[in-house]
């Protein structure tokens, strides 16, 4: 069965981790950590130590975990050669030789990956022109190369051997937003072609608008996990955070407590900002208009978060 048809079969699960853990001495990576994570682009999201890094490197081989078990196809990638051929990793860091040209470099790596000596250039090309490194810069060594045409260097390094899976490490550092378009597009065609991928990125709403499931991670735990759908069911119930600035905030906060509207709320007297939590977002909304003009009081601006990917990640790492 090809990809494209296995794709079509429908969603399998490509990870999976029971009670992982990974320690680095007595620091906690990881901590009693399981999850599923099924083919398509899933999006891994985490402050800076929550853990992202550590997960990488262990579904990537790089680390072995503590105790606890990750399996990626069904197998454990620590020192397995035959999986890591079937898996493809884009570092974070700009770690490309300064003094070669991209063909050269792809040209190696293929070699010493197994790509045969007759098809190793026409894939290193072929690899180069789906990241849309313009062909114009190819005999350029890397040292002058900006870090956004690094960052496409380090795709095509990562793609070369046509794996199943792909890991991506912050791929849109140093991108224009045209670049981080262009990734955003060959992601979701090679998504389309059977690739399963995950992508740790901080940039927020490119992730919202790829993945089909997120994975959160906050001190080494996992926080949230499933499609973006079932995340926003699992926090229906949390309350909407607005600052309404205005001439009398206090006044607009009795009214507003008296209506039976808010959960809490705090007074910022010097700017004249009322912050409220609303117990019912959606009946706010609905009634917002005349609750404020009830009021008496002048509104300058109100500003909101959405329950957007942005949200679940503020609501689930504080």
């Amino acid at each position: 069965m090809d990809r494209k048809s296995e794709g079509e079969a429908g969603m399998k699960t490509i990870i999976e981790a029971t009670e992982l853990n990974r320690w680095y001495g007595i620091v906690m990576g990881l901590n009693n950590v399981s999850f599923k994570i099924e083919s398509g682009l899933t999006g891994l999201v985490g402050p800076n130590g929550a853990g992202k890094s550590t997960l990488i490197q262990i579904i990537t081989g790089q680390l072995k975990p503590s105790s606890g078990k990750l399996t990626v196809f069904g197998e454990s990638p620590w020192n397995n050669p035959a999986l890591t051929r079937r898996v493809g990793y884009c570092p974070e860091g700009e770690a490309v030789p300064q003094d070669l040209r991209p063909l050269d470099w792809l040209k190696g790596l293929g070699l010493i990956s197994g790509i045969s000596p007759s098809e190793v250039v026409p894939r290193a090309e072929a690899m180069l022109d789906k990241v849309g490194l313009r062909r114009e810069h190819w005999p350029k060594r890397m040292g002058e190369y900006s870090k956004g045409m690094k960052q496409r260097i380090k795709l095509a390094q990562g793609l070369l051997h046509q794996p199943e899976l792909i890991v991506l490490d912050e791929p849109m550092n140093g991108l224009d937003p045209m670049g981080r378009q262009e990734v955003a597009n060959m992601l979701k065609q090679l998504v389309h072609d059977g690739v399963s991928i995950i992508i740790s990125s901080h940039i927020l709403a490119e992730l919202e608008s790829l993945c089909s499931s997120i994975l959160v991670l906050n001190w080494g735990r996992v926080l949230a996990s499933g499609n973006q759908k079932e995340i926003r069911g699992d926090i229906k119930n949390w309350s909407e955070e607005l600052s309404i600035r205005c001439n009398a905030p206090e006044v607009l906060a009795r009214h507003l407590f008296d209506a039976g509207m808010l959960q809490g709320f705090d007074l910022d007297p010097e700017e004249s900002i009322l912050h409220i939590r609303v117990k019912n977002a959606e009946l706010f909304y609905a009634s917002w208009l005349g609750l404020l003009l009830g009021s008496g009081v002048i509104v300058y601006s109100i500003q909101s978060e959405s329950r957007s990917l942005r949200n679940i990640f503020d609501k689930v790492t504080t």
